[in-house]
């Protein structure tokens, strides 16, 4: 049985909230949350990416979206991912009923909860989730440019007895900066009960400046195929179960996704069932100890570099901890001498001793052939559409500038 499938304006959250209730309800249709301008261009088929296995050459397809869905769909999410790949994420009811009570056990209850992401994500879209579920209203942030000074004004306006809010890195550092300016902002940040984190790696240096500050940050990990984050500071949720299969973490539980829209082989390649339980493969490596969930990286974000193999995942953690380098990303590069090397790209200036400081600091850490050969500085970091830094086309246009270089050389 299938059930219509509608594309719904995701810049006013408040609208969607209705929409995505009767969806979850099963009383209307399964609905896919998409901005204004990109609903706009809908009526032309949108380039499909299947992602990827290392090494492969994506391959691209038109795929518009369909009409209908199965039944039990509830929500569609789409999703570039780390890889630019897009795809279209399909959710059920149960999936997203089951993560938002696995939050509030996690949580201790539902709460009310303070809106500052987009809800054409899974992480905004399962703020409305959980709100549809605690019956609550949530505080929504004005669109736009992310003001940490509206945002702790916000928090005043909330009158539950538990407070909420979801973040992603970048937020939470204008966050900290300002509340460590200014008292008053500090003050209302800290009658939030938990600020979630997600999205992409939070930096240690980052996180202990939040406790510091008095914060209650609970780093979460997770994606759209796992309906949110199903693992808070490294503990599963209760009714998931993470394990690493040759070098992958995989995660299962009843908030994994159905799979994605429209490819049925990406589907199979990422989920699949082992003694009737079913399981993700994440993509990411790391290790499962004594109950606790460490991902120390992509697997695809590995190079070769004199032989050695190189996590540009693990220098970029390094790189990020050093002073002036917060939102640096590190990314691949050829070399006729070492294969593949290591460059730091960060919004400029830097000092003349930067590049050695930096050196001297992936050298302590991953060792001689992590270390970064140059930085590079941009005016701004270009990001993928949700918002986290578009390290492929950073590496091209890298690589690009080079091989012309050389040929005018």
């Amino acid at each position: 049985m299938t059930r219509p499938l509608d594309i719904v304006v995701a810049n006013d959250a408040l609208a969607v909230l209705p929409r995505l209730r009767e969806a979850l309800s099963q009383g209307g249709a399964a609905i896919l949350p998409r901005t204004i301008d990109q609903r706009e261009v809908d009526s032309r088929p949108l380039p499909r990416h299947a992602a990827p296995a290392p090494g492969e050459t994506p391959a691209v397809r038109d795929e518009p979206v369909p009409d209908q869905v199965a039944k039990n769909v509830a929500l569609v999410i789409e999703t570039s991912g780390s890889s630019g790949a897009p795809k279209r994420v399909a959710l059920s009811t149960g999936a997203l009923l089951a993560s938002a009570a696995s939050v509030e056990s996690e949580l201790g209850g539902s709460g009310q909860w303070l809106l500052s992401l987009p809800t054409h994500y899974i992480a905004g879209a399962q703020v409305l989730v959980r709100s549809i579920v605690g019956g609550t209203t949530p505080i929504v942030q004005p669109p736009g440019h992310f003001s940490a000074r509206v945002f702790a004004s916000l928090v005043d306006e909330m009158d539950a007895p538990l407070r909420f809010a979801s973040l992603v890195p970048a937020q939470l550092a204008r966050v900290i900066d300002a509340g460590e300016a200014d008292a008053g902002i500090r003050e209302q940040l800290r009658r939030l009960d938990a600020i979630l984190v997600g999205g992409q790696a939070l930096p240690a240096a980052l996180y202990q400046r939040a406790k510091e500050l008095g914060l209650t940050v609970r780093r979460t990990y997770g994606s759209s195929e796992t309906a949110g984050g199903c693992v808070y500071d490294g503990i599963p949720l209760s009714q998931v179960q993470a394990r690493v299969t040759a070098g992958e973490l995989e995660l299962s539980g009843p908030m994994l996704a159905e799979g994605y829209l429209g490819d049925p082989e990406l589907t199979d390649r990422k989920f699949y069932t082992d003694n009737g339980r079913r399981w993700y493969r994440t993509a990411d490596s790391g290790d499962v100890v004594d109950g606790v969930v460490r991902v120390s990286g992509r697997i695809d974000n590995v190079i070769i570099s004199g032989g050695i193999k190189v996590s540009l995942d693990r220098v970029e953690r390094v790189v990020q901890s050093l002073d002036g380098f917060r939102g640096a990303v590190v990314v691949p590069q050829p070399s006729t001498e070492w294969g593949q090397v290591s460059v730091v790209v960060t919004e400029g200036p830097v000092d003349a001793d930067s590049l050695q400081r930096v050196r001297d600091a992936v050298i302590a850490g991953p060792g001689r052939a992590a270390a970064p050969v140059r930085i590079v500085t941009v005016e701004a970091m270009p990001t993928l559409a949700s918002g986290k830094p578009d390290r492929l086309s950073l590496a091209r246009s890298l690589a690009s500038a080079a091989a012309s270089a050389s040929t005018s050389d």
